[in-house]
């Protein structure tokens, strides 16, 4: 995990939206992610539960989770 990952738990994603929330671990909130963050993540295999590992970036709405991947 690189210094400016977090990590979290994905609460909801739908693949048909391409889009979903992730709680992160340290709890400062939930985090908009996008089907676009999830490079390392094979199509539609992200589900809720999954533990992973990303970068937040703020956008005009709020904090959005980037380069998404699977962790153990």
């Amino acid at each position: 995990m690189s210094p400016q990952e977090i990590t979290g738990r994905v609460k909801w994603y739908n693949p048909a939206k391409a889009y979903g929330f992730i709680a992160r671990d340290d709890g400062q909130g939930d985090v908009f992610v996008h089907r676009s963050a999830l490079d390392a993540v094979p199509a539609g295999t992200l589900r809720e539960g999954d533990h992973v590992a990303f970068t937040v970036e703020m956008s005009p709405r709020g904090p959005r989770a980037e380069n998404v991947r699977l962790i153990a």
